[in-house]
């Protein structure tokens, strides 16, 4: 009987078929990603294989060729398996394995050429090591890069921009907007190193320990040829394990990666929520600054204005929070000589990258580029803050300052006409209550 267009179609076999019907739960295949680094690391075994006369030449290039296309993402679609399937990643694996060997022809087996010198439990971890050392280089620190910047370009623009400092949501003595945002672009910069520091130890993964870690049916020389391809090819810093009983029982590395995601994410969301407060408003909010109008806030209130973008990296750095703890707990579950919880935290850890990459970017784009300070108003809270007393102490004392604030508060009168009246010179005035001298008390 011809084969139909379904059939001629689908590119894997029998395994992958049995894990397709013994794992609905999903829905959600492996990330990408993780499928484009089986793809570069089976291409690199198969050229390394026929370099140590392991492998026909012929097949070889054949099998490499095919591998190439996947890291390429040429056959995402022939990758069905769930990601909630078993927790060493077997299933895509060999998923992978009977692809790329159709794809290379007759005489190409998925087990005995395709996973030369491989396991599952080594091939399928180091995919999900590389994906994210890859996704988080190129695509997740350079979009924390670019919003610290833009956060330093306003940091100078707002530098003589005085307001009512705030702690515990209660006034505090007067500081800059710039030295605000300039505090937001050291915690992107100090996320950035957090992240970064991590990676060489993402970069190593337990390649060539194949089942258990004692390199069991690997040449001695597979590993570091595959590494040193993978490097040239990607320009990424792969290596060696430390030990190759510790890269295969555990994902430490990944737990690490996850933990420094989730600073970061700690870090746009105290962000996010300051710009919120502090755009809120027009007039019965602090109104400090004005966020860039990007669309309509409320189906039903006119002009109405939402935050948009601050509580899209809010609800992110939630999610990412959320992730973590998963990983964490995933990381925690390997027994013995395998950690059986790859496929998860390859899902949550390529999704906290992806989710923190954007929302670096529309934070940046959409929302810091384009926010403006309303200085009548960051000049009014300045004046209004009865914290400012507290450059009084070191003229008048603690205790004759606070009894000056009570009496402003409770009056409602200007702080200044009350100190006037309880005997405070003009001179120490005018010398303590400077509120940008107070904001630079050492300049």
């Amino acid at each position: 009987m011809a084969a139909t267009d379904t059939e001629r179609e689908q590119l894997w076999g029998g395994e992958t078929a049995k894990a397709v019907e013994n794992f609905p739960v999903s829905g959600q295949p492996i990330p990408a990603p993780v499928v484009h680094w089986l793809g570069r690391i089976k291409a690199a075994a198969a050229r390394v294989n026929a370099e140590l006369g392991l492998l026909d030449a012929d097949i070889a290039e054949r099998i490499a060729s095919a591998a190439d296309a996947i890291a390429e993402g040429d056959h995402d679609d022939q990758f069905p398996v769930d990601v909630f399937q078993t927790g060493s990643g077997t299933s895509s694996n060999m998923n992978a394995n009977e692809v790329i060997a159709n794809l290379a022809g007759d005489g190409t087996h998925p087990n005995d050429h395709v996973n030369m010198g491989q396991s599952s439990n080594d091939v399928f971890p180091s995919a999900v090591h590389l994906a994210a050392l890859d996704e988080t280089t190129r695509d997740l620190l350079p979009a924390m890069d670019e919003l610290a910047s833009a956060l330093e370009r306003k940091a100078e623009e707002f530098a003589d921009v005085v307001k009512a400092g705030r702690t515990h949501l209660m006034d505090a003595v007067p500081v800059t907007l710039g030295q605000e945002f300039g505090g937001y672009a050291a915690q992107v910069r100090l996320g950035t190193e957090r992240v970064r520091g991590t990676l060489a130890r993402v970069g190593q993964i337990p390649l060539g320990g194949t089942a258990t870690g004692t390199g069991l049916n690997t040449h001695s020389e597979f590993a570091q040829r595959v590494r040193t391809k993978l490097s040239e090819a990607t320009g990424l810093e792969i290596s060696e394990p430390a030990d190759p009983f510790e890269a295969q029982g555990n994902r430490d590395a990944l737990v690490e990666l996850s933990g420094a995601l989730k600073v970061v994410a700690a870090s746009l969301n105290k962000i996010a929520n300051d710009l919120a407060l502090m755009g809120s408003g027009p007039r019965a909010g602090l109104a400090e600054i004005k966020l860039p109008a990007l669309q309509k806030g409320s189906s039903i209130m006119p002009g109405k204005v939402n935050p948009v973008i601050p509580e899209v990296t809010i609800q992110v750095a939630d999610q990412v929070v959320g992730n973590d703890a998963a990983i964490t707990m995933a990381g925690s579950q390997g027994q013995f000589e395998l950690n059986v919880r790859v496929p998860l935290i390859a899902r949550n850890l390529l999704d906290s990258i992806k989710l923190l990459a954007s929302a670096c970017r529309l934070l940046d784009t959409k929302c810091v580029t384009g926010i403006e300070a309303d200085e009548e108003m960051t000049n009014r809270h300045a004046e209004a803050t009865l914290a400012t007393a507290t450059a009084l102490n070191p003229h008048i004392g603690y205790d004759a300052a606070a009894e000056i604030v009570k009496e402003a508060h409770e009056s409602g009168r200007p702080l200044r006409e009350v100190a006037r009246e309880k005997g405070v010179s003009e001179e120490i005035l005018d010398e303590a209550l400077d509120h940008r001298r107070m904001a630079h008390p050492h300049d």
